[in-house]
């Protein structure tokens, strides 16, 4: 696998769309993962693909000394827009989940909501976790499952394109406690799991599929990938399928559960 090309390309699919308009609406993990972590007044924390900033900026406000790092340094601008709105301050560092640019032992928490689940290598981004996470320290990851709204979008969209690297792991196994037990237990970390939903809603299916075309990055470089192809439209006609289905209201509008797993580890004091 073309590891640095693939990263490249990751990049490329985050900064484009409008990612920091998405991430509003998946607040509610940020939080979830936060409170699960027992972040407090004081720690050093580390947020891994912090994105615009959902976890930093909420760690902050809890009065942690935060360090949002992200692969995609694009999405800096709408992080440090809503840190100066919520009257905090956030170090902003551009890095990779695989290699953190930190000394073992470097915080107390370690965080990551919906982005280190798409590091291409699983278990070197899990060690990397662990290794800058202090003995005694907690570890907490939020990742779609695969069977969760989300996870099968992700999947529809990934069997209209190119086969990946026959080496390249789905992200969504980050959403499966299976898995997770296999990258962190080595560790000798000790795990919680949490299942929870976020909350999709607008207009109507062909609304929100609309709106995920325009700024949802994978979405969005699918469509400049298979548009010039005549092979868009299979794929617009197998999401908007897909989000009929998961479509929980009756009434012409649209509502889905977005599932997600949050796996704690609790690293031991020495």
């Amino acid at each position: 696998m073309d590891v640095a090309g693939f990263k490249q390309a990751q990049r490329r699919v985050w900064s484009s769309g409008d990612y920091p308009d998405i991430a509003q609406r998946i607040e509610s993990a940020a939080e979830h993962v936060v409170a699960s972590a027992g972040v407090e007044a004081g720690h050093d924390v580390l947020d891994v693909a912090t994105g615009s900033g959902n976890v930093a900026i909420l760690c902050a406000q809890r009065g942690a000394n935060v360090t949002g790092l992200d692969l995609t340094p694009e999405l800096f601008d709408a992080a440090r827009r809503r840190a100066a709105a919520a009257n905090v301050t956030c170090e902003w560092v551009e890095g990779d989940a695989e290699e953190l640019p930190y000394p073992d032992d470097s915080f107390d928490r370690v965080l990551s909501t919906f982005g280190t689940m798409f590091a291409p290598r699983h278990e070197r981004a899990a060690a990397e976790l662990v290794r800058v996470c202090r003995p005694g320290g907690t570890v907490a990851v939020a990742a779609w499952t695969p069977d969760g709204g989300n996870g099968k979008m992700f999947k529809t969209v990934s069997s209209h394109m190119p086969p990946p690297p026959p080496d390249l792991k789905p992200p969504t196994l980050w959403g499966t406690e299976e898995h997770m037990r296999e990258l962190l237990e080595p560790h000798g970390a000790e795990l919680e799991f949490t299942r929870a939903n976020v909350t999709f809603e607008a207009e109507s299916p062909e609304a929100w599929l609309e709106y995920n075309e325009r700024v949802l990055g994978p979405m969005v470089m699918a469509r400049a990938a298979l548009e010039p192809q005549g092979k868009w439209e299979a794929l617009h006609e197998d999401l908007l399928r897909l989000y009929h289905e998961l479509n929980l209201e009756r009434d012409g509008s649209f509502r889905a559960e977005g599932e997600y797993l949050v796996t704690v580890a609790h690293l031991p004091a020495q």
